[in-house]
């Protein structure tokens, strides 16, 4: 009886369901790797903070020895995986060698100033939060490094037109840390997001520098323009946020408006309207009333 159900389910399973139809992939060829993607950016996590992650890194006379070899890992990695994610797009049976090499130098070329950016990231969670004690500490203990990291990269890749693979990065991220960070998002230099959970940057974001936001905040789309086959149009759609603005835990600001430069946006507040620069957007203050005896409890 077992043999019998398993050799059936096998069977039904193994042959190309009617709704497997819906998905346009390479199912006779290799797809993209979720565990090559991972040691992707474990790569440029060691090539970015040599010593913190990696131990054959601490000694500085073999260091460029080390990231070298990294690089080189990483390349070839990369290249596959641009590859493969290009022949998801394109059709199985496109040759695209000569293309992921191009974009795959591209990429590499990008890394210092990916390495910059991350450490702004990490001076600017420093500088805004008293209870850390030292860079070393941002770099090793918080969620938002890791989100950081994983988004910098995919950013990259996405700006490179690469299908599939930046979103596998920063799904990866959201599921470890709680923030979901699209890579279509710019974010620019010194940007900090104190503890992070739930926090939740849209597609078309556009946020400046020295902005810092606290978790639970959502800079999402108000609303979508759907075409005549009921799909959703892909427009400008979530908010553009100024330099040095600060969005304190559990707000929500939507649709495409325009958030001032030092503004800031106090918790709890539900925005869809764009405010000048030096803004203060509070709530009321609450009202005290007391009760005696358990009463109005």
């Amino acid at each position: 009886m077992f043999e019998q159900i398993f050799k059936k389910n096998i069977a039904l399973l193994s042959d190309t369901s009617i709704e497997e139809g819906i998905v346009a992939a390479c199912t006779n060829r290799t797809l993209p790797s979720v565990q090559a993607l991972r040691s992707i950016v474990e790569l440029v996590r060691d090539i970015v903070f040599p010593a913190y992650f990696d131990d054959k890194q601490g000694d500085a006379s073999f260091r460029e020895y080390h990231i070298g070899v990294n690089v080189e890992r990483l390349s070839i990695l990369l290249r596959e995986q641009i590859a493969l994610a290009l022949q998801f797009e394109k059709g199985c049976d496109a040759d695209m060698t000569e293309e992921a090499d191009r974009i795959m130098l591209k990429f590499i070329d990008t890394l210092p100033e990916i390495k910059r950016l991350l450490f702004t990231d990490v001076r600017a969670i420093y500088d805004n939060d008293p209870a850390v004690h030292n860079y070393s500490e941002v770099i090793f203990c918080y969620p938002v490094v890791q989100a950081m990291l994983h988004y910098r990269v995919a950013h990259q890749l996405h700006v490179m037109k690469v299908p599939v693979l930046p979103r596998i990065l920063t799904e990866r991220a959201h599921s470890a840390t709680g923030i979901d960070i699209h890579p279509g998002a710019q974010i620019g230099e010194y940007f900090s997001i104190d503890h992070g959970t739930g926090v939740v940057i849209g597609e078309t974001c556009i946020i400046g520098n020295h902005v810092t936001i606290y978790q639970g905040v959502t800079l999402g789309a108000k609303n979508f323009q759907i075409d005549d086959n009921g799909r959703p149009v892909n427009v400008p759609r979530h908010p553009i946020i100024g330099d040095h603005v600060t969005i304190y835990a559990n707000s929500t600001i939507l649709g495409r408006i325009t958030i001032g430069h030092d503004t800031v946006v106090g918790g709890n507040i539900w925005l869809t309207h764009s405010v000048p620069p030096g803004s203060r957007i509070l709530q009321s203050k609450a009202v005290d009333v007391s009760f005696s005896g358990g009463l109005g409890i």
